[in-house]
């Protein structure tokens, strides 16, 4: 009888445990292509966690290929399973090339070091069925001690290395073509204001030889106001330069352009991150094309050291020197949140809890306070931007402000 009634439980429980199996699949999916709608398309925690394991364990049943990279050759060397050295050689650093020797390769783990032509020699050895590492050569040890040092030794330390400790490559993963490709627009537009830069700058310190000086203005007024401002007889001198600075005022105009589109077009989700005020569509579209996924990191606060927002370490016993910011990452980005921060606590920066926190580490005085408080609070943003990116909540600016005020009013 007991077995009966366990039977009659279990069949009377059956068919709420299956509606609630329904709901949560139904849910799982609207979930998921809500994700997709927000990010596109991004590899899922686990399957970055898989690649990760699989890069760190030995490669000891089958070829290891070592290649060092260069602009025109590269160097090869190959080995066996039992670590000796099968082949060694140099192929031009070309696809046709690079295509023709690993097709008549058996499948091999593959080790390059992260340079100009590892993006797509990665996607090249890869579409062939080989497992390719890219090495990250700022983090590896010893590179700087040898006394002797070249491309065939490069190629094969690197696979010695690839093959019984790919830990201490400390591989990474590079970005997809079609986000690299819309990088190209950023990185662009990024040189022309350089370029311009320069020029205005060239034309200020020409002009200044002569015994004059021209006003302060913005970079795109700067041809039309700094023109009549050139004494007559050196104006015909400088007139090429000025047409260059008004001609590159148009070109970034039209990559401004471009780049409002990609973002509400493309890249839907930089909305999120332009809540916050200082931060434009250059630097949301930035900051989601370099991360390219907001999984890949599981934490908000690991942005700042991947950035090169962090200081760096060099400690040694009772030694701890005060350093400088490491500037790893990408330097455009950190150049970019680095401006949105000095627009936050400039004249025109609202009132938000990034300013307050930046204004206190200006208080406390010192040579380098302004510089460390804007440091600190890009820092700040670009955690803040990735907590926006992944949560998708509505920014609030004076978040902390109103917590205190919630907290006073419900202790009185």
């Amino acid at each position: 009888m007991k077995k009966h009634s366990n039977s009659a439980k279990q069949c009377e429980s059956s068919p709420r445990v299956s509606v609630l199996q329904d709901s949560r699949e139904v849910m799982s999916e609207l979930v998921a292509k809500l994700a997709k709608q927000l990010d596109g398309e991004r590899l899922p925690v686990a399957e970055l966690q898989d690649e990760a394991r699989n890069a760190a364990r030995p490669n000891l049943n089958g070829l290891t290929v070592g290649v060092d990279l260069g602009d025109q050759w590269s160097s090869y060397c190959i080995l066996d399973l039992s670590g000796e050295t099968l082949a060694e050689g140099q192929f031009a650093t070309r696809r046709e090339e690079i295509r023709e020797f690993f097709q008549g390769l058996a499948i091999s783990r593959v080790v390059i070091e992260v340079g100009t032509h590892s993006a797509w020699v990665q996607e090249v050895i890869a579409g062939l069925g080989h497992e390719v590492l890219v090495a990250n050569p700022r983090m590896m040890e010893g590179s700087k001690r040898r006394r002797r040092k070249n491309d065939r030794i490069d190629a094969g330390k690197l696979a010695r290395l690839g093959r019984v400790d790919p830990k201490s490559l400390y591989p990474i993963r590079h970005r997809s073509s079609q986000v690299r490709a819309d990088l190209l627009v950023l990185r662009a537009r990024d040189a022309l204001v350089a370029s311009r830069t320069e020029l205005i700058n060239t034309v200020r310190a020409l002009v200044k030889t002569m015994g004059a000086r021209l006003c302060s203005c913005s970079s795109e007024a700067f041809s039309k106001k700094a023109e009549m401002e050139i004494p007559t007889e050196f104006r015909e001198t400088l007139q090429p330069l000025m047409r260059l600075i008004a001609r590159l005022n148009d070109e970034i105009k039209s990559y401004d352009q471009k780049i409002e589109q990609l973002a509400s077009k493309k890249y839907k989700h930089t909305q999120l991150l332009r809540q916050v005020t200082g931060v434009g569509p250059i630097t949301a579209l930035a900051y989601v094309l370099t991360l390219e996924t907001s999984l890949r990191f599981a934490n908000s606060r690991d942005v700042g050291p991947y950035l090169g927002l962090v200081p760096k370490q060099e400690d040694s016993g009772d030694s701890q020197p005060q350093l400088g910011i490491s500037k790893a990452g990408d330097q455009m980005l950190r150049k970019l949140l680095v401006g949105s921060a000095q627009y936050i606590l400039g004249p025109f920066g609202p009132d938000t809890d990034l300013r307050r926190f930046g204004m206190k580490l200006c208080e406390r005085g010192g040579k380098n306070a302004k510089k460390r408080a804007v440091v600190a609070v890009a820092r700040k943003l670009a955690v803040l931007l990735h907590r926006l990116w992944v949560s998708g909540e509505v920014y609030v600016p004076l978040g902390h402000a109103s917590f205190a005020r919630t907290a006073q009013a419900v202790a009185a």
